[in-house]
């Protein structure tokens, strides 16, 4: 053989282990995710499609309740990405929609000042989640598990000190000609579900002063905010260098400072954007139902985890997948509402909730352990 010939065939570096196409697809972080999403349509397709569950009106039911836990997941999977917990989204939750109810309501300020006030207000709380992790070295499951009981508390405390309430209505009124309440209430194609009624492809109310107009009116700004964070968790951990650096700095924080990653600094943004994430949930509840109450948000930080284990994403950090997290949150959405359908029991949800995350948790270690090649 030639020396030209021999230069040009390429050497297979040892060190490097060529990995089969069935392997690349199994240590996918949303293969779980996927696998789950055909189970579970699959089973109410089968069980429930003569209910209306497919009709208009169901799917928007389910996607609306799809869309809450997906707005939470994004958060929550990116932060866990980057090696850490935030159990504080479900306190977050009921306290952003108390402090805009408390501005915009008790205080009489307009709902536009009210909700920005509340976004500074919950994002300055996810910084010092952030800061005291990083700065005591603390673990943030510790952390944050004491913001859930202080936030939960001043949730309480708060309106019974000021209106001698837990609930606080009227917050439509407030929010009536608002500019950007519509942001987080309104809804969008509202033409198009017009259209698609005259034609005769979704149903209309036959009866009583809405006859003849669609049932579905439009697409929630719920539903926006969801597809908008999910594309936009996606794009930032897949296209962009900080993407990277959140990876990074979740499976090997030493490591990746020694080689210029600032790791600090991404925990602590990535503390920040999931309380972004729980006030636009919370922003969109109180919306949507016109008042804010102090048991809102209940558990929600658990079920958030709960999605993202499901989407693939490692308890150990640095492995995930925001598009696995959205689809672990529609599972979600499509089992809570499918029950109704189906006329199971709806206290078997939680039933549910244990069963999949135990088998998401057994999966993604025999994951880990395809990646790492433990055995």
């Amino acid at each position: 053989m030639s020396e030209s010939s021999a230069a040009a065939t390429p050497v297979q570096d040892e060190r490097v282990k060529e990995i089969s196409g069935f392997r690349k697809a199994l240590i996918r972080p949303e293969l779980g995710s996927i696998v789950g999403v055909v189970a579970v349509f699959t089973f109410f397709i089968l069980t429930a499609a003569d209910s209306g569950m497919f009709n208009s009106q169901g799917i928007m039911n389910w996607s609306t309740v799809s869309a809450q836990f997906m707005i939470i997941a994004v958060g929550a999977c990116m932060l866990m990405i980057a090696g850490e917990f935030d159990l504080s989204v479900g306190s977050m939750i009921g306290f952003a929609g108390m402090s805009i109810a408390i501005f915009s309501v008790t205080l009489a300020w307009p709902v536009w000042l009210a909700i920005c006030l509340t976004f500074a207000l919950c994002v300055a709380i996810g910084a010092l989640n952030g800061y005291i992790v990083i700065k005591t070295g603390l673990p943030s499951f510790i952390v944050t598990l004491a913001a859930l009981f202080i936030l939960r508390g001043l949730t309480i405390y708060f309106p019974q000190a000021i209106e001698r309430r837990t609930i606080i209505g009227g917050i439509d009124d407030a929010a009536a000609g608002d500019w950007l309440a519509p942001l987080f209430g309104g809804e969008i194609f509202q033409g198009f579900f017009v259209w698609l009624a005259d034609n005769g492809l979704i149903a209309t109310f036959e009866r009583g002063t809405r006859a003849g107009e669609p049932v579905v009116d439009g697409i929630p700004m719920l539903i926006v905010w969801a597809i908008g964070l999910v594309i936009f968790g996606h794009v930032l951990l897949t296209r962009t260098r900080y993407g990277n650096w959140i990876f990074a700095s979740g499976g090997d924080a030493r490591a990746a400072r020694y080689v210029g990653v600032p790791v600090s600094r991404v925990k602590f943004s990535m503390f920040m954007f999931t309380a972004f994430c729980a006030c636009v949930f919370a922003t969109c509840q109180v919306m949507e139902f016109g008042s804010a109450g102090a048991d809102r948000g209940l558990l929600k930080e658990f079920e958030a985890i709960i999605a993202v284990v499901i989407g693939g994403a490692l308890l150990t950090g640095g492995y995930g997948s925001v598009i696995g997290a959205a689809l672990g949150a529609l599972i979600f959405g499509v089992v809570q509402q499918g029950l109704f359908f189906a006329g199971v029991e709806s206290s078997l949800f939680r039933v549910f909730l244990g069963v999949i995350l135990l088998f998401a948790v057994i999966l993604n270690t025999a994951v880990r352990r395809v990646i790492t090649g433990e055995r």
